[in-house]
């Protein structure tokens, strides 16, 4: 691979996998508008301490490319760790700020609707999480936070403080989900990759 080459790394979110409405509008659109640019999409764990392990085996490998994240939800907190560690860019929608509190209230039993694994979160989950925390943020100017104010999981204000120096986009009402997310891929695009 060459020096000049682009990984865009798209992350997941909690309970979700690459066979997401978004993960799937982002590669059909990265595939058609932008073939050169090397797109991975992992599934990820559900326990965080293997999502870590297995995200930073992943990015090591590409370490000799632009290094260009997407994440949504989870992905968007995981997205910020893995830049912060490994550098280049990212796209956040709908980030996760603290889900170590989040979370707390989801520990017990879960079922991934994707996958079909059925899985238990601890308290000791919560701490990884903890550990993976960003702050304060560098380079803040890599960051673009996507959110809307009617996100019914989690409070848009947390990331609007955590991402205040970075480009911000803030949309009135929408969801968790970010609706009419295919909307700004043209624009993410030009933000990660020219």
């Amino acid at each position: 691979m060459s020096e000049t080459q682009t990984t865009l790394i798209y992350l997941h979110g909690f309970l979700s996998s690459p066979q997401s409405v978004k993960a799937v509008q982002t590669k059909d659109f990265f595939a058609e508008h932008y073939p050169q640019v090397n797109f991975v999409v992992p599934q990820i764990s559900n326990y965080p301490d293997l999502a870590i392990a297995q995200l930073r085996e992943l990015v090591s490998q590409y370490q000799n490319t632009r290094l260009r994240f997407i994440g949504s939800s989870m992905g968007g907190f995981l997205s910020t760790h893995l830049v912060s560690q490994f550098g280049g860019k990212a796209v956040l929608i709908n980030p996760a700020v603290e889900p170590h509190i989040l979370l707390k209230d989801y520990l017990g039993e879960h079922t991934n609707p994707y996958t079909g694994e059925v899985f238990d979160l601890e308290s000791h989950h919560m701490q990884i999480l903890k550990e993976l925390l960003v702050d304060p943020l560098p380079n803040p100017e890599n960051f673009w936070a996507l959110l809307q104010t009617e996100d019914e999981t989690l409070d848009y204000r947390l990331a609007e403080r955590k991402y205040q120096d970075s480009k911000l986009t803030i949309e009135q009402g929408g969801d968790h989900s970010f609706v009419g997310y295919e909307r700004h891929l043209a624009t993410i695009a030009e933000f990660l990759i020219e």
